[in-house]
């Protein structure tokens, strides 16, 4: 067995993931929230699983990722975890589960921990939730940052546009994104951001950068899994690439289905006892 083949099937973790910034090597991403699709990725070699708050919208139907709750969170995780033997696996921490008060971001930390077995939180923010941040770190909690667009923010910015475009805004991320390497976090997400800014903030800092709409001068990237696999059709940024058009395939399933029950060819004398 080669050493790639060795190395290919070792659990990802987040010493791994610095491991494979130093040699160059790219980190895929994807979000999954259940148990199934969790194990199909997983399986086909996924580095990261992100548990991301983006259950509120593609789960759960709601138009932002405010809604959904930390014990809704927990229970993806928790069903994703089982389907999961190579990825590392982070948790997003809901809104207001950590933003301005930092014993109650390490008590929301710890229950995730705790309660899903996750490897790993993530957290959106910079130097206003340092404080959270810390106590999270001090308690041995690995924590990913996110900068950039950041969608629990979404009332603050009133947009989803491109963020850091401006002098002011691009220097405050940049001093942020050392900030969370100089007290601990293992990596950091940039989010919709100019290709060039994400470039000078992935040589600047030693931790991995993944990009999500943050061009190709990063060291990993990530989608969301209905997004890539086309599922959900609705959305259609221009970072987006969809790799399947499932959301076709299921439609033509289930027709297929509906027909073959009401012409009563489903189920055929094969298909029963």
């Amino acid at each position: 067995m080669s050493t790639n083949t060795v190395d290919n099937q070792r659990k990802v973790t987040t010493i791994r993931l610095s491991e494979m910034k130093q040699r160059g090597e790219k980190i895929a991403m994807l979000t999954a929230y259940d148990y199934s699709m969790a194990k199909l990725i997983d399986e086909a070699g996924i580095d990261v699983i992100l548990v991301g708050d983006s259950a509120s919208n593609v789960m759960a139907g709601n138009m932002t990722t405010l809604p959904i709750t930390l014990d809704q969170m927990i229970y993806h995780a928790k069903s994703v975890i089982k389907g999961v033997s190579r990825a590392l696996v982070v948790c997003d921490m809901p809104f207001g589960t950590y933003q301005g008060n930092s014993k109650e971001a390490l008590a929301s930390a710890i229950r995730i921990m705790k309660e899903s077995h996750a490897e790993a939180v993530k957290m959106e923010g910079g130097a206003e939730i340092r404080e959270s941040i810390e106590r999270i770190l001090c308690a041995g909690i690995p924590v990913m940052g996110h900068l950039g667009l950041t969608p629990q923010s979404i009332n603050k910015f009133g947009t989803y546009a491109v963020r850091a475009k401006g002098e002011a805004e691009a220097a405050k991320l940049i001093s942020d994104a050392r900030m969370l390497q100089e007290i601990g976090c293992f990596a950091l997400v940039l989010e919709k951001i100019p290709a060039a800014l994400a470039t000078r903030v992935a040589q600047e800092v030693s931790i991995p950068v993944i990009g999500i709409g943050a061009g190709s001068g990063v060291d990993g990237q990530v989608l969301v899994m209905h997004d890539m696999l086309g599922i959900n059709k609705g959305f259609s940024p221009k970072f987006l690439r969809r790799y399947a058009d499932l959301s076709t395939i299921i439609n033509s399933a289930v027709s297929r289905y509906i027909d073959d029950v009401k012409t009563a060819d489903f189920p055929n004398a094969n298909e029963q006892y």
